[in-house]
């Protein structure tokens, strides 16, 4: 999860405004590039967004389905789950590839992107766009509050049973090392899915809004345009969101921040074992 977050903000940051702002005469200004970084830079979202959901499914099972909990929340499932969800991701954007055409050509060398005009005109790229608007983030929305609310549900029910049992026992203490794994589970659980939950929401309704008026997602560099201000807050948003669940893995699980220490520490040692 925290490697997909990450790569939505190095594609969507490098890739097309830091690239366009400081290199834009060079190998990323092609066609061919742009169409291949819009690729991952949907791709990345997406997978994000998906991983974001398999884990609430996941502590879900955890947390409300003992009987499945055993066979389902296991390193080799997970590891399934995670290529599933990439390769899927990777393979339901391909199409934006062939989305864009040149803007200019220079000595047979296309230049820039733009849209092509079959794109608006297209029943099979409208429905593409459907498609994609509503795989994500509409389903992942509905389904993170769905899988949440069913989980506050459960721990509802599970506390007063154990406070009605804590009463038959005298108040004996049922706290222990499960309970404390359960509690930290809950509240990352919460953390991740309010944090995507808030932070998309501009986006969702950005794209709610596009569709009721029958409109179009504003173009251009107005900055005073109500269309743009909420546009672009979604946008900007959404890299925030990825920001924070990889802050978020950094501040509150010890392995993660065991494997980062190792990742940075491996090109020192590297070095070290060649100088011997």
């Amino acid at each position: 999860m925290a490697v997909t977050d990450l790569l939505v903000v190095v594609t969507a940051l490098f890739l097309n405004p830091i690239s366009g702002i400081y290199l834009p005469v060079s190998f990323l200004s092609t066609t061919p590039a742009c169409s291949i970084s819009t690729v991952f830079i949907y791709s990345s979202r997406d997978c994000s967004v998906w991983l974001t959901v398999a884990f609430t499914f996941d502590r879900f099972v955890a947390i409300c389905c003992q009987k499945l909990k055993a066979k389902y929340c296991s390193g080799k499932t997970a590891r399934v789950v995670i290529c599933l969800v990439c390769a899927l991701g990777c393979l339901k954007n391909i199409p934006w590839y062939f989305v864009y055409e040149p803007v200019y050509v220079i000595n047979k060398v296309p230049w820039l992107c733009n849209i092509k005009l079959g794109f608006y005109a297209s029943f099979a790229w409208t429905g593409f766009d459907w498609f994609d608007r509503v795989l994500t983030p509409c389903i992942p929305f509905i389904l993170i509050l769905l899988l949440n609310a069913l989980t506050v549900r459960h721990i509802l029910a599970a506390s007063r049973a154990r406070r009605r049992l804590r009463a038959h026992s005298n108040g004996e203490n049922q706290s222990g090392p499960e309970m404390e794994s359960r509690r930290k589970s809950i509240v990352l659980l919460f953390i991740i899915s309010g944090n995507f939950i808030l932070l998309w929401t501009t986006y969702v309704v950005n794209i709610v809004y596009v569709r009721i008026t029958d409109g179009s997602y504003f173009k251009g560099f107005n900055f005073n345009d109500p269309k743009f201000i909420l546009e672009e807050s979604g946008n900007m948003l959404l890299l925030l969101s990825c920001c924070i669940n990889t802050g978020t893995y950094v501040m509150t699980q010890s392995k993660f921040r065991e494997e980062l220490k190792n990742a940075l520490k491996y090109p020192l040692t590297l070095i070290v074992k060649l100088v011997k």
